[in-house]
């Protein structure tokens, strides 16, 4: 069987864990704290980062979109997470997994900068990771419209992404307003929780020693 080491806050873990949830894959997930000094992360992702996949032969691969490219390469008897001969529909929702990635790696930028103590912070840097996460809704806004789906009225990777990121979003930073910003994005997004596979991967903070993570 498949084992994911995951961390149960990360909007990366979370995507692997929907797509190999609705592809079907059975798999053993672990659960680490990869900034714990327990961590065995280094042992199968030289970069240490999760998640990881452990493949039955005990290979490891790693880095979300990586992993995501993997599992629709090789599981293709199961739902599929990219449109079927349609490049174009293809490469869209690899757009969109982009623009997602990039406002998650904004915000963990900023939530670890707020970490710092008073007067430690870069203003200049946290406004920076901001208007990426600002710009990066507003794209998703823009292409999800009205629709319940990014590509071609069917669930797939372009939903995966949106949809992990826009509940971390809830998670890490609820003050924000992007509901009130976006209402079309809001709709979309709950109507994402509500499917079995989101529902079973709720993030949930973890803890470093005495810090959340």
């Amino acid at each position: 069987m498949l084992r994911l080491i995951s961390a149960t806050p990360s909007p990366y873990a979370r995507k692997v864990r929907i797509a190999l949830a609705e592809k079907r894959i059975p798999f053993e997930l672990v659960t680490e704290v990869p900034w714990d000094s327990t961590t065995q992360t280094p042992q199968y992702n030289p970069l240490e980062k999760l998640p990881v996949l452990i493949l039955e032969n005990g290979k490891s691969i790693y880095e979300s979109h990586y992993i995501l490219e993997f599992i629709e390469a090789k599981y293709t008897d199961v739902p599929l997470l990219l449109p079927k001969n349609d490049v174009d529909g293809a490469l869209f929702a690899k757009q969109v997994e982009v623009v997602a990635d990039g406002i998650c790696d904004a915000l963990v930028l900023l939530f670890f900068e707020n970490q710092r103590e008073d007067g430690k912070r870069s203003e200049e840097w946290m406004a920076r990771q901001r208007r990426k996460v600002d710009g990066g809704l507003k794209a998703l806004a823009d292409w999800v419209g009205d629709k319940q789906f990014f590509v071609n009225d069917n669930f797939g990777l372009a939903d995966i992404a949106a949809g992990s990121v826009l509940g971390y979003l809830k998670v890490r930073f609820p003050g924000h307003p992007w509901r009130e910003t976006y209402p079309h994005l809001a709709r979309y997004s709950e109507d994402l929780e509500g499917r079995q596979s989101f529902i079973d991967t709720m993030p949930r903070p973890q803890k470093i020693s005495d810090k959340i993570v």
